[in-house]
């Protein structure tokens, strides 16, 4: 496995295989099974003839000033083991002065899907996103990549971004990694008291509940789903909801109505000082 720490060691890396698929995997590192297992599934499509270049680069853009960028866990030895234990070809792990120029002075904004839900609490991090997926999106020429659906208004985002700029890429969404509880993996679940941590699957109790009620017509409308959600968490000792929403899968718009629209529903909900995220499908909700 090659370790890449320059853009102009990445270029030379591209250019002797240039006629291979090359399948990126964008982190921050910190790896867990979540990102282990867009590791496998990039695997799966590269193929035996081609690439997987996974990037982890703590992305200083997508901070906001009272999010605590020093703060975040850097263990780039303990990432690699589980990079080459999963297949990944090489690592491109920049440092920031490589990736952003001192006197940058260009921007993306991303003025609509990005709003609400998470974006409403974090002003400027989905533009800093966008900037630093474009800018690795460049760098690599990739062919294909992976982004987890965990984070489903990221990956709604960077599909709006590939979209509206014309990236001539193919975005994949990896499917949530789940605890044997249904919990999603992250980071963040460490930061759990044990009582935090035995109630925190009622996320995904609540959303997989309202959504089997949409699918057998139980529930009717996405007010109904946002009751029923909303119901189930809040008998939860300790949970503080941040947000619930039923949106269109594209857009992220609200739903007033199920038919036309796949449906997504979606939750921010904190344990004490804890924001988990999580969300689900809605099978069979297109007419």
């Amino acid at each position: 496995m090659d370790v890449i720490q320059t853009r102009d060691e990445l270029q030379r890396w591209i250019g002797e295989r240039r006629d291979r698929k090359r399948v990126l995997v964008p982190t921050m590192g910190a790896l867990h099974r979540g990102h282990t297992s867009l590791f496998d599934r990039a695997a799966e499509i590269a193929g035996a003839n081609g690439d997987v270049l996974a990037t982890i680069f703590v992305n200083p853009t997508q901070f906001g000033p009272n999010e605590d960028f020093d703060a975040y866990p850097r263990q780039l030895k303990d990432d690699l083991a589980q990079c080459e234990a999963h297949g990944v070809t090489a690592i491109f792990a920049p440092e920031p002065d490589e990736m952003y120029e001192a006197n940058a002075s260009i921007s993306i904004n991303e003025s609509r899907l990005s709003t609400h839900l998470c974006g409403a609490s974090r002003p400027g991090h989905f533009d800093g996103v966008c900037l630093v997926v474009a800018k690795l999106f460049i760098l690599t020429q990739a062919n294909v990549a992976v982004f987890g659906e965990k984070d489903f208004q990221q990956l709604a985002i960077i599909r709006r971004l590939v979209r509206d700029l014309n990236f001539p890429i193919e975005i994949v969404g990896g499917e949530t990694v789940r605890e044997p509880d249904g919990l999603a993996m992250s980071s963040r679940n460490a930061y759990l008291s044990p009582e935090d941590r035995r109630a925190a699957p009622v996320i995904q109790q609540a959303l997989r509940e309202a959504s089997l009620g949409i699918t057998d017509g139980k529930i009717a409308t996405p007010q109904e789903a946002l009751a029923a959600m909303r119901n189930t968490i809040e008998e939860t000792r300790g949970a503080t909801i941040d947000y619930l929403a039923v949106v269109d899968a594209a857009s992220l718009e609200p739903l007033d109505k199920f038919g036309m629209a796949q449906a997504r529903l979606l939750a921010a909900v904190f344990f004490g000082k804890t924001r988990l995220i999580d969300n689900i499908g809605v099978p069979g909700s297109v007419s």
